[in-house]
């Protein structure tokens, strides 16, 4: 399936979507709730869902507002040095284990809300990536049943100050500045996309200008891989998501000058199959001021 969150007549629902359209989960199951928390980790639900009747009334998918999958994911975790042409641009040596960082609650926001460039600093910059959710928890998990734990997979823009990033050898600072991480809007669960989401084509653009093209099929660390190595040190739980890393091509890295996200901008974010994740950049000053007279 093949679902989004947002709000129509200023109700947020869970919609199933089907090319344009798209049917109200909420009003038909209340069982189902406001996001998709109700869903996850509830086959039977999930299940009950899939049988949607052919002549249910549908609302066209451009007029929901997207928000966020899951309002509050109990833990989001991140890889960096994913994709090796990625770590040559950084100027990493490849790692034998993952990059893991984690990302709170304040740094997210919904697909086509305001990616915020901070005040303090200009080097925002954009990375393209594949984001799943938890659907069923457990610790020691085995790769080989490591997909059986996705619920479904989503696209992710891991905005990332840069300076801020580097001031430090934990990457925290650069990784959780306000309203700079965008998810979604779509999810997909695991059918809709071939084993592990990979073998994808994953992109990032202004407009006409490609600034990353990769695949999900490139990356170091598969889905169960992931999986697996983070449930070593942790219970993951229904709702959590993992941010897979990102390909090569982000801003900091172009030659012969980096390039930054600037005010004005929508930067797009797709992923083969599953959707895309648009933002516009705002300057804090802008948005602090628009509050102040609000």
């Amino acid at each position: 399936m093949r679902f989004i969150v947002g709000t129509v007549d200023g109700t947020q629902s869970v919609f199933a979507v089907t090319g344009d359209r798209a049917v109200n989960l909420s009003a038909a199951h209340p069982e189902v709730g406001s996001d998709l928390s109700g869903i996850v980790g509830n086959p039977d639900l999930l299940s009950k869902l899939g049988e949607i009747s052919a002549d249910a009334a549908t609302v066209a998918v451009a007029d929901i507002t997207p928000a966020l999958p899951i309002e509050a994911p109990g833990t989001i975790i991140c890889l960096g040095l994913n994709y090796v042409e990625h770590i040559k641009e950084g100027g990493y040596d490849i790692p034998d284990y993952p990059a893991l960082f984690m990302r709170g609650k304040s740094s997210i926001m919904a697909a086509g809300a305001p990616m915020v460039r901070p005040t303090c600093s200009e080097r925002l910059d954009y990375e393209a990536e594949l984001m799943l959710i938890i659907g069923k928890g457990g610790r020691h998990i085995s790769e080989a049943d490591a997909l059986d734990h996705v619920f479904g997979y989503t696209v992710f823009n891991d905005g990332s100050v840069r300076d801020y990033q580097r001031k430090t050898h934990q990457w925290t600072p650069g990784k959780n500045f306000d309203d700079t991480g965008a998810i979604g809007p779509f999810v997909v669960t695991p059918d809709e996309v071939p084993e592990g989401a990979a073998g994808l084509k994953i992109e990032s653009r202004v407009g006409d200008e490609i600034l990353q093209s990769s695949n999900t099929g490139n990356m170091i660390w598969s889905v169960a891989q992931t999986i697996a190595i983070i449930s070593e040190y942790t219970t993951l739980k229904p709702g959590d998501h993992i941010a897979m890393g990102t390909p090569p091509g982000v801003g900091h890295a172009k030659k012969p000058n980096p390039r930054w996200l600037v005010p004005g901008e929508v930067v797009d974010i797709e992923i083969e199959g599953i959707g895309i994740c648009s933002s516009p950049i705002v300057d804090e000053a802008a948005v602090s001021g628009q509050a102040a007279a609000e």
